[in-house]
C-alpha cells in the first residue's frame, strides 16, 4: 500500500520534476490550454490552481511566491492582471481536463488541460469593421462640413451682391 504519498514522482528526479512542472504551468498560463499525459496534467493542475488562488490577492508576498516558479515576468503579470480577476468569484476548479485518447507510440492516456474561462482576445475582424465604420463616419462628417461651408459661402456671396 502507498500510504502518505502526496504526489506522483512521474519517474523523474526531483529537480527534473520541479523544472517540468514549472515549465508546464508557465505554458498553461501563456496559451491557456496544453496537451499532455494524464499523470502530468493532474500534477500540473494542482500547482496551477494553487497559483491562481494565491494570485487573487495581489500582494508583494504573493507575487514573490509565484515568481519563484514562473520566471517569465510577462506571464506572471498576466496571471495577476488577467487570469486571477476572471476567477474572483470562483472558489476553486479553475482548470478542466479533457481526455483525447491514447498516444500512438506508448499508448499513454493523453488529455488537454485548460483554464475553465478564457481571457477575451480582441477579434481582428471586429477591429477591422470598427475601423472601417470610424473611417466612414469621419468621411461623412467631412463631407457634411464641406457642404455646410460651401452653402455658407454661397449665402455670403448672395448677400454681398
Amino acid at each position: 500500500m502507498k500510504h502518505r504519498i502526496g504526489f506522483n514522482a512521474l519517474s523523474k528526479t526531483s529537480s527534473h520534476r520541479k523544472a517540468m512542472k514549472r515549465s508546464m504551468v508557465t505554458s498553461l498560463f501563456r496559451y491557456e490550454r496544453i496537451e499532455t499525459t494524464k499523470a502530468k496534467a493532474l500534477e500540473v493542475r494542482r500547482m496551477a490552481e494553487k497559483m491562481i488562488t494565491r494570485a487573487k490577492d495581489d500582494s508583494v508576498a504573493n507575487r514573490r511566491r509565484i515568481d519563484r516558479d514562473i520566471k517569465d515576468e510577462a506571464i506572471s503579470a498576466k496571471l495577476f492582471l488577467e487570469i486571477a480577476p476572471m476567477f474572483a468569484e470562483r472558489k476553486g476548479g479553475y482548470t478542466r481536463i479533457l481526455k483525447t485518447g491514447n498516444r500512438l507510440g506508448d499508448a499513454a492516456e493523453m488529455v488537454i488541460l485548460e483554464l475553465v474561462e478564457k481571457t477575451s482576445k480582441p477579434d481582428k475582424k471586429a477591429e477591422k469593421k470598427a475601423e472601417k465604420k470610424a473611417e466612414k463616419a469621419a468621411l461623412k462628417k467631412a463631407e457634411t462640413s464641406t457642404k455646410a461651408k460651401a452653402e455658407s459661402a454661397e449665402k455670403s456671396a448672395k448677400e454681398d451682391k
